[in-house]
């Protein structure tokens, strides 16, 4: 693996939401490289420039040291001049002997006149012509060096430093000393630029062997940084998958919750204790909001978890309601006593579980319990959409649930059939056996119905209850009464059945039959119900006993029922051999219809 692999690897930003989370290893390190890179390049200018201060003062030193050796060469060759009368050969001599000082390709020797006239120039750089010394202002302060030694009685000391632009533009400092023989200033000087190039190469150079170094130690600071924080790169990875996966959201029981953060094998440091108060934090969250849900609806709880508050507020919507209750409770209370409760307890934990599936289950409904109310059970279809939402899927959602619940219900009863068959081969069934037994052989009925509902919180800001209002609330809970008269397990409204219908697969599942027009207690208009036969029933008794052909002769014994045929009436309804049929015989016995006969039959009771 190369470096740039492992930089990849240890500074990787992982998101949360559209929110790029930055690695502490990475922020570390930056900070780290910053400040490491700011001290070194500090550090390096500090010295560049008491470098170049030294570096002036050395080399005005040996321009000094140059200079006098010109100023003994310019004297030698004066006097030489003198005994020989050939002063331009001593002129370029002096210019010779200054040429073998140069040691920088812009180095410079000259002699200039008090009116700035050459007199004789010694250069590297032959590429600009010199035609005066150009720089006025520099020879106006070497005349004033002349002026006042002259005044001060000290011809011998003009001399000093002097700093001066060629005719090209080029800056050159230097050192200078008047010579009375050749009545010229001598002056010594190097190019600036030249002295700075070597200090700012040096400066590159060492810039460079920095930027390596980090670059090696950034390689080495990361490694050293992922082993260190290993574990938080760990753990940070497990709260990015929590989040991702909502998996608070997802739990069903206390059993099923686990800490996210698997701290095992970590050091024993800060980061570690970190993530152990993390884990404990996050299960009393998980085990409080499994204990919330298991008092209020699932779409309350995700509320409260979502938007951190839950406000007394509703809105009508489209619903549908499934009411449940157990037949002859108060009889069954009677021979149980505080036993009810556990037979209770076994009965809801079948029902709900049919109502309010776990997310693991194959079943589609999106529903909620509404409430228990003793012996009864409230489920509400089709929370999870708005108050304009079309969803006639909620509704073959409840009827999908009524006929589990039903089946499952009669299952617990063969197994009550079982029990009894054991006791009796053991000889240990006895009258007060058979109480017990009858007690606990419960049934149930459902009533369905749906429509324009009330939904949402009420109560106060110190209590409230997330319910349902609403007729159609009301009137799922006397369809479901009408199950005892009509002694059919499942009933539904006109509404119910019409949304099934929309569904094709649910239209060719189920079969509705009408069962009456009823006229409840409070109402002056009457109600149809229906029975939604399921023609994919495995249950063998059910599928023996509701059949398409005994269904088809009820059908037309109603409507001779209807149209106030009750001859005819009797007659079909004999021949369905139904329990409903024989509900209607009973209720016609032998007498005609009535006068004012409109099909409708009116409940005396709620």
């Amino acid at each position: 693996m190369n470096s740039s692999d492992k930089i990849s690897r240890g500074i990787r930003f992982q998101k949360v939401g559209k929110t790029s989370i930055v690695p502490i290893s990475a922020k570390i390190l930056t900070v780290f490289i910053i400040l490491i890179l700011l001290s070194c390049l500090s550090t390096n200018f500090i010295t560049l420039v008491f470098t170049q201060r030294q570096t002036i003062a050395l080399t005005n030193e040996l321009l000094v040291y140059h200079l006098s050796d010109l100023y003994t060469n310019a004297s030698n060759q004066y006097q030489i001049s003198l005994y020989s009368q050939e002063r331009e050969e001593s002129i370029d001599s002096i210019v010779e002997a200054a040429s073998r000082d140069f040691s920088k390709p812009h180095s410079i020797a000259m002699g200039v006149t008090r009116d700035g006239k050459i007199l004789f120039i010694a250069r590297q750089d032959k590429s600009h012509s010199w035609y005066g010394f150009s720089d006025s202002g520099a020879l106006a302060r070497m005349n004033e060096t002349y002026d006042s030694a002259q005044s001060a009685g000290t011809p011998d000391r003009v001399e000093g430093s002097v700093n001066f632009t060629s005719p090209a533009g080029d800056e050159y400092m230097g050192v200078f000393k008047y010579h009375d023989d050749w009545q010229c200033y001598l002056i010594r000087a190097e190019l600036k630029a030249d002295t700075n190039r070597e200090m700012y190469g040096i400066f590159f150079k060492i810039s460079i062997i920095i930027l390596v170094m980090t670059a090696f130690f950034m390689v080495v600071g990361i490694s050293v940084l992922n082993s260190l924080f290993s574990n938080v790169r760990k753990f940070t990875k497990d709260v990015y998958e929590l989040n991702r996966s909502q998996q608070m959201e997802n739990i069903s029981s206390a059993k099923d919750l686990e800490a996210p953060i698997d701290i095992s094998g970590a050091s024993n440091d800060d980061i570690t204790y970190l993530a152990a108060n993390f884990n404990n934090l996050y299960l009393n969250t998980a085990t409080l909001r499994n204990i919330f849900q298991k008092f209020v609806s699932k779409h309350v709880v995700d509320t409260a978890y979502n938007e951190k508050r839950v406000e007394l507020k509703g809105e009508q919507r489209q619903l549908t309601i499934l009411f449940t209750d157990i037949k002859n409770f108060t009889n069954r209370t009677e021979v149980l006593g505080n036993e009810i409760i556990r037979l209770l307890n076994i009965h809801y934990n079948s029902i709900i579980g049919i109502i309010q599936p776990d997310e693991s289950g194959d079943h589609r409904s999106k529903a909620f319990i509404g409430s228990l109310i003793g012996d009864a059970v409230l489920g509400v279809f089709g929370i999870d959409g708005t108050k304009d939402t079309v969803n006639p899927q909620k509704s073959v959602d409840a009827v999908a649930c009524a006929w589990k619940m039903t089946i499952q219900t009669k299952k617990f009863r063969s197994k009550m059939d079982e029990r009894k068959k054991e006791l009796i081969s053991q000889g240990k069934f006895n009258e007060q056996t058979q109480k017990v037994y009858e007690a606990v052989l419960i049934d149930i009925g459902v009533g369905i119905d749906g429509g324009e509902v009330f939904y949402g919180n009420i109560g106060s800001n110190k209590y409230m209850a997330n319910t349902v209002i609403g007729d159609n609330v009301n009137s799922a809970s006397r369809i479901e009464g009408l199950t005892r008269i009509y002694r059919l397990p499942v009933l539904c409204s006109e509404y119910v059945r019409n949304e099934v219908i929309k569904v094709p697969e649910a239209a060719e599942r189920y079969r509705f039959y009408e069962i009456d027009t009823v006229q409840v207690k409070g109402k002056l208009e009457g109600k149809k119900i229906y029975f939604p036969l399921d023609m994919e029933q495995a249950d063998e008794d059910y599928a023996r006993d509701y059949t398409v052909e005994k269904f088809e002769e009820f059908d037309r014994g109603l409507k001779a029922y209807y149209s106030g045929d009750w001859k005819t009436a009797r007659s079909q309804f004999k021949k369905s051999e139904l329990a409903v049929g024989k509900v209607f015989l009973e209720r016609m016995g032998l007498k005609s219809a009535p006068a004012d006969w409109r099909g409708i039959w009116t409940m005396s009771t709620k």
